[in-house]
């Protein structure tokens, strides 16, 4: 079943890394300190993101390049979402 197809815009963990910048073991890392959150998860344990993701990705890889440790990066984003909830 390609994902690609049968959900538009959805890619795989490898091509989300490389269109953000990142290699698929930083993203892996990302996903564990709590930076992001796939988009899918399939029942066979693997990831999809969307667009938005992406974006987020490379967000976090600028702010980390620029000086931020991803430990504060984490606690933006989190300030962030408790503003819109």
């Amino acid at each position: 079943m390609d994902r690609d197809n049968q959900k538009g815009s959805l890619i795989r963990i490898g091509q989300a890394a490389e269109r953000a910048g990142v290699s698929k073991q930083t993203l892996q890392y990302y996903l564990m300190v709590g930076l992001l959150e796939a988009t899918e998860r399939t029942d066979g344990g693997q990831q999809y993101f969307d667009e938005k993701a992406v974006e987020r990705i490379s967000l976090i890889k600028s702010l980390n390049d620029s000086g931020y440790p991803l430990r504060e990066i984490r606690e933006i984003f989190i300030r962030r979402q408790q503003q819109f909830d």
